[in-house]
């Protein structure tokens, strides 16, 4: 390999670029007209536009994608995560363009990118499931067959995709035939496919994954597990390393799960396999994500592992150069997303220019960003604007440390959930481990701005206000600055609105 095209944009584009960028590899950047100039195409050695904003017409537009890699003379494609990175077909296409792929098989992606497939493949491997239904889209009358033998609650849940979409919770009988029309709706509308499945909605369980890192000569390890419980419409927002409440033996029953899962499908480059456990100790495979997962930095930060960097080395056919035996997590780690949405309104999206940005710095701390100040956040894709994670030798000088690097965040423009992130850290059920995928149904369902976010306005009208005096237009006198309410026009900060 020697040039990489990023098939992505936002944070993981940047991140991927410079893990190349250390490799000695060049790269090409992809663009749609809504991110021409974007801090992802400026990070890159070279960048191609691919189409309008919309994704289907240019970030999901594989024709465009490999006639980008053509035009700059790239031998190899990183689909980040998102957009493409789970698309067998994608990666097909890529190695009969004659192209490196840098992720797994198009077979291993085809076979966990389908639910009900991967279901079947780790339960042969002897990896416990959730029970659930086969295909039930069309059939309410055969769904309510299956799904009364389950017991409500349960899960509708695409069979195709993830990150939420297509997912609808159901309580009783009389919700089920709308839910099921409104998740195949939404999978189709997502993925370009319609098919769900019901599996039993577990009452109160942690979200807990596994990181795995195979290469093309049988060597294959995980990093530890993460537990990323604090969701809002089935999406992480709060990431951790390790989970506060797994045993040494629960610990090795897991990972040895999850590397029987990867086994399965003959797994190689990096991956995740996702389980739910359960208040009685029990777990249960959830999903594998056959790509590098949002998350991945905190792993970074115990293990001293670049797992983007070892993407590389395997992709290029390298061994991993490690073994299970060299894996020695120390510490914890903790990430939080920072998004441009509202959580007052029910997490809305708040596109628009970003006028300050201050992020946070200081030892243990790590700031994955895909924006800077003038960016505009498009109203076209996922409204992340960076990751924020912290790294101490204990949980509790974790939790402290990323939140003091909260304080220090500032967005100027666009409504984020940065108060809502402290609120969530600060949260006392939080800092004593006691979370699970309702936590925030339970504790911060009204939430409300406030509080914290005080500290943040002082630091934003702050920022806005240290501007040059205005030049003199009146005898040679200079004028006294205006306020950022003069001269701004409406904006919001943080989650204040």
């Amino acid at each position: 390999m020697r040039t990489v095209l990023i098939a992505n944009r936002g944070e993981i584009a940047v991140r991927v670029a410079r893990a190349c960028r250390e490799a000695g590899l060049r790269t090409v950047a992809v663009y749609s007209e809504a991110d021409r100039g974007a801090p992802h195409v400026l990070a890159a050695d070279r960048a191609v536009p691919v189409g309008p904003p919309p994704a289907r017409e240019s970030y999901l537009n594989v024709d465009a994608l490999l006639a980008a890699a053509r035009t700059a003379g790239a031998d190899a494609v990183h689909p980040g995560y998102g957009f493409l990175a789970e698309n067998a077909a994608f990666a097909a296409a890529v190695e009969a363009a004659g192209l490196v792929w840098i992720g797994p098989p198009p077979k291993a992606i085809a076979t966990m990118g389908d639910k009900l497939t991967a279901r079947a493949t780790v339960g042969r491997a002897g990896v416990p499931l959730v029970p659930g239904t086969e295909l039930v889209a069309g059939d309410v009358a055969a769904a309510r067959r299956q799904v009364a033998a389950l017991g409500y609650p349960v899960l509708v849940k695409a069979a195709g995709g993830g990150g939420g979409k297509g997912m609808r919770t159901v309580a009783s009988e009389d919700e089920l035939a709308p839910a099921l029309a409104a998740a195949s709706r939404e999978a189709d509308a997502a993925f370009g496919d319609g098919r769900v499945y019901v599996e039993k909605l577990l009452r109160r369980p942690r979200h807990v994954e596994v990181q795995v890192l195979g290469d093309r000569h049988g060597q294959l390890v995980h990093l530890g597990e993460r537990e990323c419980s604090i969701q809002r419409r089935h999406q992480k927002i709060v990431e951790e390393t390790p989970c506060p409440v797994l045993t040494a033996r629960l610990r090795a029953e897991m990972t040895a799960a999850a590397l029987a899962a990867a086994r399965a499908v003959g797994y190689v480059n990096a991956g995740t396999v996702e389980f739910l456990l359960d208040a009685d100790g029990r777990f249960y495979f959830l999903e594998m994500n056959t790509r590098v997962q949002v998350e991945h930095p905190i792993t970074e930060w115990v293990t001293d592992i670049d797992i983007v960097a070892a993407q590389l080395r395997i992709a290029a056919g390298e061994p991993l150069g490690f073994g299970q035996s060299d894996v020695a997590p120390r510490g914890h780690a903790i990430e939080v997303r920072l998004y441009a949405e509202d959580p007052a309104r029910n997490f809305f999206p708040s596109p628009g220019l970003i006028l300050a940005l201050s992020e946070p710095a200081g030892p243990g701390v790590r700031v994955d960003s895909g924006v800077t100040a003038g960016t505009v956040v498009p109203v076209e894709y996922d409204p992340l604007l960076a990751k924020i994670s912290a790294w101490a030798p204990d949980r509790a000088t974790a939790v402290r440390r990323l939140r003091a690097a909260l304080e220090e965040t500032v967005v100027l423009g666009p409504t984020t959930n940065l108060g809502f992130l402290l609120d969530v850290l600060g949260h006392p059920a939080f800092m004593a481990g006691d979370t699970h995928t309702g936590f925030l149904a339970d504790h911060l369902a009204d939430w409300q701005p406030g509080g914290s976010d005080e500290t943040a306005a002082a630091l934003a009208a702050a920022v806005a206000l240290a501007r040059p005096a205005a030049p003199s237009t009146s005898g040679g006198r200079a004028a006294t600055a205006p306020t950022p309410w003069e001269t701004l026009g409406p904006w919001r900060l943080g989650a204040q609105r």
